[in-house]
């Protein structure tokens, strides 16, 4: 059986996307303000993405495989060209855009490491210094998605289908199993967090839920119809966080015991399996609202802008008394004090702000740009 020759738009998937990156603003904005005992939020935004990045780009890396599989060499060239140039397009131009506006208005990072933003080895220079960057540590998952970019087309063209399953699932074990070998070496933490390799069980169970959708379409359907595993995998998750709170009230590591910094990444990952599968099947009743009303539709369209621009817009540690953002809340507390009542009506202006940077990035940039994605196909 042969991958369906069109990749359709699947809609609820925009709705996971917003999911995610709200996780990740909820997560970045109410640090010192709010202290929930389930474990970082934002990280489960992440490893969302990371697993639906990989769900999508296995199924359209395959897809393109099946379509070049009778040309001359297996057609690798027009394989990797088409590839590379749609992520180029899509990727490049308003990431490159932002570093050069942020390094015209000296933000001290990007001065500090332009060379490493430009490389997308953010992710390396964290794990190198052992060090985080300030405002643009969140560009540490846009590098681990890069790098896989780098190794994932290359895998998937030259091993044969019947391995690709067992290709993800050693993916999965063998991340799971250097984050624990870098725990053990008690290395910093955030090296393990921040590691390309130390995502991939992310990654693989995108891979494996592609596979499925593309040669296995009746089981992918078996699995992912019931909304129960979805659930299941969100109580996992919480599970999780939970021992590693508990873990952390004696432990002389705290917070960053073997809980979060082996299993929490796997465990956001199978909720996240369960959860895109079945928003790729649909969701029904509340869910289906959640993930198909046009707020979250709209958001999920522009989450990219929405990811990329919230750390300068403001960060609970890194952004300084006389960042624009924070001067102008302050101008404007001035004249409504009563604003300064609920951090809500603080956080409310950063989203507004955030949204509004990330609206006009998208039609004045990304968007027409994109379209020219619809030049290069297989």
């Amino acid at each position: 059986m042969t991958a369906r020759p069109v990749l359709g738009h699947l809609r609820q998937l925009d709705g996971i996307r917003f999911l995610a990156v709200g996780l990740v603003l909820f997560d970045h904005w109410t640090m010192e303000h709010i202290d929930l005992p389930v474990g970082a939020l934002g990280a489960l935004g992440v490893t969302i993405f990371f697993v639906l990045s990989g769900f999508l780009i296995t199924r359209i890396l395959l897809s393109s495989k099946d379509k070049l599989s009778k040309q001359p060499s297996g057609g690798l060239g027009k394989y990797l060209k088409v590839f590379y140039i749609r992520r180029t397009i899509r990727i490049f131009p308003v990431y490159y855009l932002t570093l050069f506006v942020l390094y015209l208005v000296n933000e001290p990072p990007v001065r500090r490491t332009f060379g490493w933003l430009s490389l997308y080895a953010t992710n390396l220079y964290i794990a190198y210094h052992a060090t985080w960057m300030g405002t643009v540590d969140h560009l540490w998952s846009l590098a681990v998605e890069e790098q896989v970019y780098l190794f994932l087309p290359l895998l998937l063209f030259f091993i044969p289908r019947r391995y690709i399953v067992l290709t993800s699932l050693l993916m999965i074990a063998g991340s799971v199993i250097l984050r624990y070998a870098l725990y053990r070496a008690r290395l910093p933490w955030f090296i393990g967090y921040v590691s390309t390799p130390t995502c991939l069980d992310a990654f693989g169970l995108g891979m494996l839920m592609a596979y499925l959708w593309l040669y296995k379409r009746t089981q992918f359907e078996g699995l992912f119809q019931s909304s129960l595993w979805v659930w299941l995998g969100l109580l996992g998750f919480i599970s999780v966080c939970l021992l590693n709170y508990w873990i952390a009230l004696n432990s002389s590591r705290g917070y960053h015991n073997i809980m979060s910094d082996v299993w929490e990444r796997l465990a956001a990952s199978i909720f996240g399996f369960f959860l895109i599968g079945r928003a790729v099947i649909g969701f029904d009743g509340a869910m289906k609202w959640v993930l198909e009303n046009p707020v979250s539709q709209y958001m999920g369209r522009i989450s990219y802008g929405l990811y990329l621009y919230h750390n300068f817009v403001f960060n609970v540690y890194h952004t300084q008394p006389t960042h624009f953002t924070v001067r102008a809340w302050r101008r404007i507390t001035d004249v409504l004090p009563f604003l300064n009542s609920s951090y809500s009506f603080q956080f409310s202006f950063y989203l507004a702000l955030t949204v509004a940077i990330a609206t006009l990035s998208w039609y004045l940039i990304e968007k027409p740009i994109n379209n020219l994605k619809d030049r290069f196909t297989i």
